[in-house]
């Protein structure tokens, strides 16, 4: 079965780090573009960052520039999401993607939904 598969969630204070992953099964990461998405209650989701297939290339949001890190490990066939000085306001969802290309830091042409991983920040 094709999937992508979260781990690393849960609480945090506010300040703190968390490290966000998501593990492909079942297929390779090597020619998809990674994008990094959130759900907040009552929101709709929104893209946080997107890294392009070649690793070239990563884009953020503005509201987490210098504080979210967008990385892969291809032989582990995991992406990440390094998340520093983490504020209440980025307490949602958060949902790994693999697609055709970033339109910025919005992954466009999804191909695949990871199936998302709670986040909360305490004040």
């Amino acid at each position: 079965q094709l999937q992508l598969v979260h781990s690393g969630g849960g609480l945090v204070q506010s300040g703190g780090s968390l490290r966000l992953s998501c593990a492909a099964s079942g297929f390779t990461l090597d020619y998809y573009a990674i994008g990094w998405f959130r759900q907040a209650p009552g929101k709709e989701r929104e893209g946080v960052s997107c890294i392009s297939s070649s690793d070239i290339t990563t884009y953020y949001k503005d509201s987490v520039k210098g504080r979210f890190t967008i990385s892969r490990d291809g032989a582990k066939f995991t992406v990440y999401l390094q998340m520093n000085n983490r504020k209440p306001e980025d307490s949602a969802v958060y949902y790994c993607a693999a697609g055709g290309y970033c339109s910025d830091y919005v992954l466009s042409s999804i191909h695949f939904w990871g199936q998302g991983t709670q986040v909360a920040v305490s004040s």
